[in-house]
């Protein structure tokens, strides 16, 4: 699908478009290139600026969502595995409309939401730290491996269970901290974990559940949603996968990973996570970055301006941390969301290969998907994020 330019007929808008499309080229010869280097099997890339009154889109969708079992083109309407982008998507701005309804404090201490987390330690953890990766908990820890040795020493099936869910939580529970909270922020998972077991807890439902009736829905965004397993630890499967990209062919699954979340934590607690575990097309999450763009602007119902401001500000914990509220700025040098954007605005990766960036000050949204580990034969840093964000940003800017 070729790229495309739309806005409005004022002034000199034609014009404008005209060249605007013409520089715009360069993002899917950017992405032709990596697709043929096998960087990536396909992407789809959707940005939106406001400028001068004026609504300017580009949409790209180049190469394949799934390369076997078969082959699928990439489309528009393709379905992602988002993987670190459900931190925002769903369980920041699940906390943001808590925090908005009086039912979550920012300062207070996780262990006030679940008791048992307040051991070893652990009590002056605040949901701040958790939303800043500032906690003090270890980052990452192999869950799944250690849940996959019990299940072959047992014979019984444990991964994707509510028994597996419940075991991960309660190791996080009963961990003790790295550092001190808020004297160094370390990105991890372990933080979103925690958080997404907090939201279940005051709203008194798991968290897709809640999500798809109080998020999901009232933001319009009607093709997100988690994919939950079934009971026995099942994944989900059927002929509605064609929708979905593929990911990696997965040695410990056995597996190509398709329709199921890819994130190994994530599958070990049944699809349903804070930390990953969420699906959506890119029109979704173009969805999702407007209303939050809204949202900053004070032009949101659904969440208070002066809550969506402070989600969107740097908080400083430490000094020199780059993160917002569950949200990553951009930083001084080295930025996934390259050199083009404003000290105003805010983003978030996922490791599938997905990103979104919000320019709250020039009204700007790009939206990256791809699945960058599905049968590829190079491995790389996936160094493309920032070259597409600065290409697309200096054509709306021109």
């Amino acid at each position: 699908m070729p790229g495309t330019g739309s806005g409005s007929d004022e002034g000199d808008g034609p014009m404008r478009r005209s060249a605007i499309t013409r520089k715009l080229g360069r993002v899917d010869r950017a992405l032709d290139k990596a697709i043929e280097k096998a960087e990536l099997p396909g992407a789809v890339v959707f940005a939106r600026i406001r400028r001068d009154g004026e609504v300017i889109e580009h949409l790209s969708a180049r190469g394949l969502a799934v390369v076997r079992p078969e082959r699928i083109p990439a489309t528009r309407e393709t379905v992602y595995d988002l993987a670190s982008l459900t931190k925002v998507m769903a369980t920041t701005t699940a906390v943001a409309r808590l925090v908005a309804e009086g039912r979550l404090e920012l300062d207070a201490p996780v262990a006030a939401y679940l008791p048992h987390f307040g051991e070893r330690g652990k009590e002056g953890v605040s949901l701040r730290h958790l939303l800043t990766h500032s906690s003090g908990l270890r980052p990452w820890r192999a869950y799944h491996e250690v849940l996959l040795e019990k299940e072959k020493r047992t014979g019984v099936r444990i991964l994707g269970t509510p028994e597996a869910r419940a075991y991960v939580l309660e190791s996080i529970c009963r961990s003790r901290l790295l550092h001190e909270p808020g004297t160094a922020a370390v990105y991890g998972d372990l933080d979103f974990i925690v958080l997404g077991a907090v939201v279940e807890a005051v709203v008194g439902e798991r968290l897709d559940r809640w999500c798809e009736q109080a998020l999901f829905a009232p933001l319009g965004l009607s093709r997100t949603g988690f994919r939950p397993f079934s009971e026995k630890g099942e994944p989900p499967e059927g002929p509605d996968r064609r929708q979905f990209a593929a990911s990696e062919n997965c040695p410990w699954r056995d597996r190509i990973v398709w329709g199921a979340v890819h994130d190994p934590n994530a599958w070990a607690m049944g699809g349903v996570a804070g930390h990953a575990g969420l699906f959506s097309p890119a029109d979704d999450v173009m969805r999702f970055a407007l209303f939050w763009l809204d949202a900053w602007h004070g032009r949101s119902e659904w969440l208070p301006h002066s809550v969506a401001q402070t989600f969107c500000e740097r908080q400083g914990l430490p000094a020199d941390s780059d993160w917002a509220l569950g949200f990553d700025t951009p930083s001084a040098t080295g930025s996934s969301s390259g050199s083009r954007f404003s000290p105003r605005a805010v983003g978030h990766l996922g490791f599938t290969g997905t990103s979104v960036w919000i320019d709250l000050e020039r009204e700007a949204v790009i939206v990256m998907l791809a699945n960058r580990h599905h049968l590829v034969a190079k491995r790389s840093r996936f160094s493309l994020r920032p070259v597409i964000h600065d290409l697309i940003m200096e054509a709306f800017l021109a």
